[in-house]
């Protein structure tokens, strides 16, 4: 007898290689390692600005759809603490000083028409993001605190102070996950559209590295 393999196991299993193709990006990598520079911290927090402005009015707009209202939820609101950690690092005329890199604008772009139109995508770019920032987010944190000297001040995005129990949290997005009634079709869209998200944040990574070459050669 064949055993069914929870949704969100094969999820997680099916997109791992995309999710180790993000993570090992050259810039990410640099900045992990101690090769990075505060500035190309302070460009990545930048393009944060830009996809989560763009995610959380998607929830807002899917905060009464049926499959997509489960997952929503107001501590995982990250926008409020990006913009604390631009005025830290940038100053208060933040705003003015940043632009989204083309990865970020098409990223933005693929958010807004999945967000407006299909609970299943939504949740994929929602589970993307903000199940990483609850991992892999938390070695970034302790990283850059360490090497920027930061305390909680610029590293905000990645503090969820509302989430006492961040383990037991994903383990019941994951049940949650396991609990929508999606036929296999939706199953792999949802999937695919994971993908997509892992491979707009691999391009962002270069679009940040072309970014620091292009500034290092005016300078």
């Amino acid at each position: 007898m064949s055993t069914v393999i929870p949704f969100s196991q094969a999820l997680r299993e099916r997109t791992s290689s995309g999710h180790s193709s993000s993570e090992g990006a050259d810039f990410m990598s640099d900045l992990m390692t101690g090769k990075g520079s505060k500035e190309d911290y302070i460009a990545l927090v930048a393009q944060h600005f830009f996809i989560y402005e763009a995610l959380e009015a998607a929830a807002d707009r899917m905060r009464a759809d049926a499959v997509a209202a489960p997952f929503i939820s107001d501590k995982l609101t990250r926008l409020p603490a990006i913009v604390q950690d631009l005025e830290f690092l940038i100053g208060p005329d933040w705003r003015e000083q940043i632009t989204p890199l083309p990865t970020t604008a098409r990223y933005v772009a693929r958010i807004n028409e999945v967000g407006a139109v299909w609970p299943g995508g939504f949740v994929a770019h929602h589970y993307t993001r903000y199940l990483g920032d609850l991992s892999g987010g938390q070695i970034i944190r302790t990283l850059m605190q360490r090497q920027f000297g930061f305390d909680t001040n610029g590293v905000g995005f990645y503090l969820f102070g509302d989430i006492a129990k961040p383990r037991e949290f994903k383990d019941t997005y994951r049940e949650q996950l396991d609990a929508v009634p999606w036929d296999d079709a939706e199953q792999a869209r949802v999937i695919d559209e994971v993908m997509v998200a892992y491979r707009f944040n691999t391009d962002l990574f270069r679009d940040l590295a072309t970014a620091k070459a292009a500034a290092t050669a005016v300078a």
